[in-house]
């Protein structure tokens, strides 16, 4: 039974999975990674089981058709938490999140109940990204925090570190964001209910390789999905 496992979501990241799962294989013997693919054409399923050292450490889930990041992270943390983990990290396929913050991430972990791996905290911490970008997202935060008034300065960061039973007490089948906005809606459900959070600063790098998955229609829905969490918890729909 792991103690810490790591919930990976991908699509068409052959050349990433196979380079990120030995690396973190490598870097804690005690770790476990759950992989979720959505029928990548390009054999990213394949790829993360043939890894070496894979087997009994690498758990991939195929999944049948391609929904979004919030239905596979769904699917991904219930695979987690059936294998019995305590602490369960979110992370990207793609290197923008730092393995060497996994410590920090399980550290603060054991005293907290969601650790964020934060873009935001120590001024802005990302590399490569484009100005365009980089500006709609910091903005796009200040506007979560505004409507919200969720206290995290990175709300649509995806590098995290859930405790077990906070996990489970977020509700997961009541969580219908993707995208952005389920990263949102995944730390308000957490933030309302009480849980404990801690950011911490990381450095954000952007892919080298392969394309982001991110999309206008995405950011649009983070827009509007703040007003519907914040009605809903008014109401206590929550």
């Amino acid at each position: 039974m792991p103690e810490k496992t790591v919930v990976i979501p991908t699509y068409n990241e052959r050349g990433n999975i196979e380079r990120l799962l030995p690396d973190l294989l490598a870097f804690d013997p005690a770790l476990e990674v759950v992989v979720v693919d959505d029928q990548s054409p390009d054999g990213t399923a394949d790829a993360a089981e043939a890894v070496p050292g894979a087997a009994g450490r690498v758990h991939v889930v195929r999944r049948a058709n391609r929904e979004g990041i919030g239905p596979a992270y769904k699917t991904g943390f219930q695979k987690a938490l059936e294998l019995g983990s305590e602490l369960i990290v979110q992370m990207d396929a793609d290197f923008s999140h730092p393995i060497a913050s996994l410590p920090d991430l399980f550290g603060y972990a054991r005293e907290y109940d969601l650790v964020l791996g934060s873009r935001y905290l120590d001024g802005i911490t990302v590399v490569r990204w484009p100005i365009e970008r980089l500006l709609i997202s910091y903005f796009g935060n200040a506007y979560v925090r505004r409507v919200t008034g969720l206290p995290v300065r990175d709300t649509t960061g995806g590098f995290k570190c859930w405790r077990r039973a906070a996990l489970q007490a977020i509700d997961l089948e009541k969580v219908r964001s993707n995208g952005y906005s389920f990263q949102i809606e995944t730390t308000y459900r957490a933030w309302c209910k009480g849980f404990r959070i801690r950011e911490i600063p990381i450095i954000f790098m952007d892919r080298e390789v392969g394309t982001s998955k991110m999309s206008k229609k995405i950011g649009l829905e983070a827009l509007w999905i703040v007003w519907e969490l914040k009605l809903r918890r008014a109401f206590g729909r929550l």
